[in-house]
Parts: C-alpha cells; structure tokens; sequence
C-alpha cells in the first residue's frame, strides 16, 4: 500500500470521530429550586431538558431554569446541528421553606366574590401575554442589581396562609420601604405591561430582560414608565406602594424565565448591610 493510500484510509477512519464529537457544553449558574443557569453551545444545537425543548438564540446562549418545587435531578440533552449528542445529569439542590402568615387582609382579597373571579382572571391573560414575549436581545448581560433598598421582609418560596387560609406560596422578594421610595430596573430591558391597578397586584410593572426572563414589580404607588419603553439598569421605573392585596407599604420583585418562577435574591446577592437597614 502506498503512502498516500496509508494516508488516505487514516483520513476515512478519522473522519466520523470528529462528526460525533460531543458538542461544546458551558454551564454557569445555580443549581438549585429557584435557581437560573446560563448554557452556551455551539450555534445551530439542539437543547432539551427533561425532553422539553429550550428556545437556543444563533450564538449558541441559552436559558434554563428551576423553580420552588424542581426535582432533586434533571437531564439537559445537546443535539449537534452536524451530529453528534451530549446529555448531563444535573443535580438540583433543595431547599426547605418556612411558612409566613398574614393576618387582616379585607375578606374580599382572600376570598375573591364571582365578580372579582372574573377581573382576577382577564388580568391574568394580560400578565400571560406580557410575559409571554421573546425578545432575541439578551439584555440581561447588563447584570441584575436590586431594584429597591430597604429591610427584606418577605422571601422567595414561603407557604403562605392569609387570614388563616392556605394559599399560593410567595414568588417574589418583598424590600420594605415607606410609599414613594424610589424603584429602579435591576438590569435592562423593555417594559411589556405598564397596569394602573390590578386586583391582588396593584400599580404593576412587567419588564422583558430577553430571551423569556422578566422582571414584575408589584404594589407599585406610581409608574414611571410606559409599554414600549426601553429602560437602562438603574433607571427609574416607579414607586413603592401599599396597593392590590398588602398590609402595608413594600415592593414584590418576581422573575420569571419561560413558565418557570425564579428567586430573584440569587440573581443579586445579599443586600449590603446599610442599604437594608434603610
């Protein structure tokens, strides 16, 4: 066998081992209930977790999250646009949560009448469409920072019962503050749902960070901002209040990625010691 047919045969041989190598694969971020993680691939790959497909943008970036009930194990698959697959075992911390009760809430906001079920319901498909958008920007990589300064009174996950009652567990972030304290956007985006006056929510603000992650910012006692507008990190957007189903002045900062509830406070870390104690 000549040389040049040695090395042709070792070309053949070599060639389908590179169009099955695993696709590229970067994870960074929290795994655990609550937590977003940031992937990167190679653009044109194919993304599922748990066999649910996950929208990929054209540079190969990617979202996935885990909310307050996640399993304690996912699978996240990579399919190569050229061949090839890659699946990761992914281990999900669990977190136990405490339970908060909330006391001398008006009847009618722990038990809605026909008429309120009705509003509850038409405002919710206002809030679905909002957070329903997907923009291709990832404006996220601004960072997050907290939108508000002030004592945390209420955190992610907590069973709550209202005037006694079991009900939906909090999803939010709750910073104390007087009414009127400044609330600015913890990182850039656009504002999908600017609402005057929603029945548990009140004054709300829905921000579109990209790519299926949001920002919602309830209780509002002003809006600073219309649907349409871009907003920088930092930028104000409104004001704390005591409006919708409260018992006092404060600000419920959600995120939301996709279907799935998030806790904002892993996004931001602990709020410095003096800006809490505001």
């Amino acid at each position: 066998m000549t040389r040049f047919a040695v090395l042709l045969l070792l070309f053949v041989l070599v060639l389908p081992a590179v169009s099955r190598a695993e696709p590229r694969l970067v994870l960074d971020g929290d795994f655990i209930q609550g937590g977003l993680v940031q992937g990167q691939t190679a653009p044109g790959a194919e993304v599922k977790l748990d066999g649910k497909k996950v929208p990929v943008a054209g540079d190969g970036r990617f979202l996935i999250g885990f909310g307050r009930t996640a399993a304690p194990a996912a699978r996240l698959e990579v399919s190569h646009a050229g061949g090839g697959t890659v699946a990761r075992d992914l281990a999900i911390e669990q977190r136990t949560y405490a339970e908060q009760r909330i006391d001398g809430l008006p009847k009618r906001k722990v038990r809605p009448n026909a008429d309120d079920l009705k509003r509850i319901r038409d405002e919710q498909a206002i809030i679905n469409r909002a957070r329903g958008v997907y923009s291709a920007a990832p404006a996220f990589d601004s960072g997050f920072v907290w939108p508000a300064q002030g004592p945390i009174s209420g955190v992610y996950g907590t069973a709550r019962f209202l005037n006694g009652e079991p009900r939906q567990p909090h999803y939010g972030v709750d910073v104390a503050a007087p009414t009127g304290t400044p609330v600015t956007a913890p990182a850039d985006g656009t504002v999908t749902m600017a609402h005057p006056d929603m029945f548990f929510t009140g004054m709300t603000i829905i921000v579109d960070h990209g790519r299926g992650l949001n920002s919602t910012f309830l209780h509002m006692s002003e809006i600073s901002v219309a649907e349409g507008q871009a907003v920088r990190q930092g930028d104000m957007i409104g004001r704390i209040g005591a409006t919708g189903r409260v018992t006092g002045p404060h600000l419920d900062w959600r995120i939301n990625l996709r279907d799935q509830r998030l806790d904002p406070a892993l996004l931001v870390g602990p709020m410095t010691p003096a800006a809490k104690g505001q």
